[in-house]
């Protein structure tokens, strides 16, 4: 005969109260969010950093004369986004 105790010893789905599922899905929910904000800050300070370190390049360049003043305010303003039309000056 087959020996099924360790069904009835084992806890089923359906005897987990409600409370302990909520409390996973919440917490769950928030180690996702601290995921999420912890990598998009890591994000945002590579790109700075990048961004900065660019900048720096460019001015060593100004000042040592291989590139004209113009030319880097142009390299400059090439990474940012335009300006909407109603900001624009005239």
């Amino acid at each position: 005969m087959l020996d099924t105790t360790w069904i009835t010893a084992t806890p089923m789905l359906a005897d987990i109260p409600d409370e302990a599922v909520a409390i996973v899905a919440v917490g769950g929910g928030l180690i996702v969010a601290l995921t999420w904000i912890i990598a998009a800050t890591i994000d945002s300070v590579c790109k700075t950093r990048a961004r900065e370190e660019s900048r720096r390049e460019i001015a060593a360049y100004v000042a040592e004369g291989t590139m004209s003043p113009d030319d880097a305010a142009k390299l400059i303003a090439a990474g940012r986004s335009p300006k909407p039309a109603s900001t624009r000056e005239s």
